[in-house]
């Protein structure tokens, strides 16, 4: 039985929660998610808070009540305060320069790089070789992120590439004489 299920979603000031039958809605201060909700999954609003708990004890009930405790409180955290993550480029000539939603990098291929942010997710170039990525959806934030370090991975055995703030990454020696 999932023990996550079990501690409620504490709903902070200014969220709003809408539950139809299959659907769940968070309103806040930043914007507005939605997803759908499991058919084994029963959730109760009480005091400016939610709980998780499986419907009519079916199988599989409480891990989905888990699984969906976690995704609810991703978006409550999102439309309150939002989700932001770093990216640091480490090269010789890696650039990123922020154009609207567009995202330049030249990252040492022989052309430039323009990425296309989707909706929902804004970037910031404090410096050229930082990028600052902000959403209040966690898991498109945690996509676009993967993208745009997949296009120059951190290779092993100078560091250079684009890697996550908080990332580090593992070095090798050269080869030997």
């Amino acid at each position: 039985m999932s023990r996550v299920a079990k501690y409620p979603v504490e709903l902070p000031g200014g969220v709003n929660i809408a539950l139809d039958s299959d659907r769940i809605t968070v309103k806040g201060g930043k914007g507005e998610l939605s997803m759908p909700v499991h058919a084994s999954v029963e959730i109760l609003q009480g005091n400016n808070e939610l709980s998780f708990s499986a419907r009519n004890g079916a199988k599989g009930g409480w891990m989905m009540a888990g699984t969906t405790r976690a995704l609810v409180a991703n978006m409550v955290k999102g439309v309150s305060s939002g989700f932001e993550r770093k990216l640091e480029l480490v090269g010789v000539g890696y650039r990123a320069k922020a154009a609207g939603n567009t995202l330049n990098l030249t990252l040492g291929y022989s052309h430039p790089i323009d990425y296309e942010l989707p909706a929902g997710v804004t970037v910031e170039t404090p410096t050229q070789t930082e990028i600052l990525l902000k959403s209040i959806d966690k898991q498109l934030l945690g996509q676009v992120a993967a993208v745009i370090r997949s296009y120059r991975a951190p290779e092993p055995y100078k560091g250079k590439g684009v890697r996550y703030s908080d990332e580090v990454v593992r070095r090798k020696e050269a080869k030997k004489k």
